[in-house]
């Protein structure tokens, strides 16, 4: 029978932080410094490590640029470079499996505790870091410990982060109390306790992210090492119930981006990730379309002059049309006035329907047929505009769509030099919305689904 958890205690645990600590840099002797500040090291003590101090004297740091933009561009690269697959993502936020096999938070790239000219990567090998932390402490003071190395995670279905172990060396990372049976006589069949990441969070309490104690020493533990690793408590992925990430729950995803669109008419100030418009570009262009085509095309306008030129031209028209119309002067004002969101809005995209793939019934295309081939054209551009607008949502992003540009199509083709044959399907403003955007419920059914 497998020994009850509590035998790895001696009954309690101290935990001790180790003040007094230098700001590591690249090529630190780490073991030297800890040697210094532990002369009370005991045999069984577990010494814990934020991961961070690893990046540091192992040089895993990449100098990065003043500029927030730069920076913020510099980190999604270096993401991409640390990760081996995309389980799920929002707007900007990723949650990736590493090359560790950590599932995480941007691969574990962090901008925190370094310089603001720094970005640090994981440790390359945390268990080998450990293992070589722990046998250098034995060289020099003679004693064994266990080593657990530590990163801050998020947990699924949780709210909140705690610390995890990341990497260790003299530590069972797991009991197992598989064929034990509890007070009750029931069998446990597979339960197991991780207790490397019981460990790592229990130190984070005496060490905290703040008060520059990035070093705690638990003691009471019973060190039984099976030669173990922290690279052992990452599941398999053929044990995953959710490998798929986001592929497996696209189903709700898009049902939930859906109900999260909504027109919004005012904006943060934040920029807009360029990436995540041209991912929502990307959905939008799946749209499906007569013919096996795809003749939808996004515009957007990024030059400043040809936007303004765009949005003059389109005012001038709208108002000769209203003054034409008989409408009273603060009503013309007025109406106009709607279109200064295309003005206001961080990034401004315009929709068209192109003739890709239309066919043609009659020389002059005046056939009915022709004006129907046009009509289901239209409505495969607006299920694309439908699902920029969804896209844009599933990537955190607030959008309004405004179809005044459809009464003046030539104009929009004549400013931007576009092919004839484009047609306009409405101008959509894109920003960052002032609050994240919040599901809204679907509406009854009955108010427009007619069954028969």
């Amino acid at each position: 029978m497998t020994e009850p958890f509590r035998d790895h205690a001696s009954g309690s645990l101290e935990i001790h932080p180790v003040p007094g600590l230098p700001e590591f840099r690249p090529g630190d002797d780490l073991t030297g410094v800890l040697a210094g500040a532990l002369p009370w090291l005991r045999d069984g003590d577990v010494v814990v490590v934020t991961s961070k101090i690893f990046s540091k004297v192992e040089g895993r740091l990449v100098p990065a640029p003043a500029d927030e933009e730069e920076r913020d561009a510099l980190r999604r690269s270096l993401i991409d470079g640390e990760t081996e697959r995309i389980l799920a993502r929002r707007g900007k936020t990723l949650i990736v499996a590493g090359k560790l096999g950590i599932v995480q938070a941007a691969a574990g790239v962090d901008g925190s505790n370094v310089r603001r000219d720094e970005l640090a990567l994981l440790p390359a090998d945390p268990d080998a870091s450990a293992a070589a932390l722990r046998d250098g402490l034995r060289d020099r003071l003679g004693v064994r410990v266990g080593v657990v190395v530590t990163d801050t995670l998020g947990r699924t279905w949780r709210v909140g982060q705690t610390d995890v172990a990341i990497g260790s060396a003299g530590v069972p990372v797991l009991h197992r109390y598989g064929g034990a049976v509890d007070a009750q006589g029931n069998d446990l069949l597979v339960t197991e306790i991780a207790v490397a990441d019981e460990l790592a969070a229990a130190a984070d309490l005496v060490k905290g992210k703040l008060g520059a104690l990035p070093v705690a020493v638990v003691r009471g533990m019973r060190l039984d090492d099976d030669g173990s690793v922290a690279r052992d408590l990452v599941r398999p992925v053929e044990d995953d119930l959710f490998w798929l990430g986001t592929e497996e729950a696209i189903g709700r995803g898009r049902r939930e981006a859906v109900l999260l669109r909504r027109s919004t008419r005012d904006f943060a100030p934040d920029p807009v990730d360029p990436d995540a418009l041209r991912r929502a570009v990307g959905t939008a262009l799946t749209a499906p379309a007569p013919h096996h085509s795809t003749p939808f095309r996004f515009v957007w306008l990024r030059d400043p002059d040809r936007r303004a030129a765009v949005l003059d031209a389109l005012r001038e028209r709208w108002r000769a049309d209203l003054v034409a119309d008989g409408r009273p002067a603060d009503e013309v004002d007025r109406r106009l006035a709607r279109g200064d969101l295309l003005r206001r809005a961080p990034e401004l995209v315009l929709a068209f329907r192109t003739g890709e793939g239309m066919h043609a019934y009659s020389a002059n295309g005046t056939d009915a047929r022709d004006a129907a081939e046009r009509d289901m054209f239209t409505v495969a551009g607006g299920a694309a505009v439908q699902a920029l607008l969804v896209a844009l949502a599933g990537e955190g992003l607030a959008s309004c769509w405004v179809g005044s540009t459809i009464f003046a199509p030539d104009v929009v083709r004549d400013v931007l030099d576009l092919p004839a044959d484009w047609a306009a399907l409405g101008a959509v403003a894109v920003g960052v919305p002032h609050e994240p955007l919040v599901p809204r419920d679907p509406r009854d059914p009955a108010r427009g689904l007619v069954e028969l």
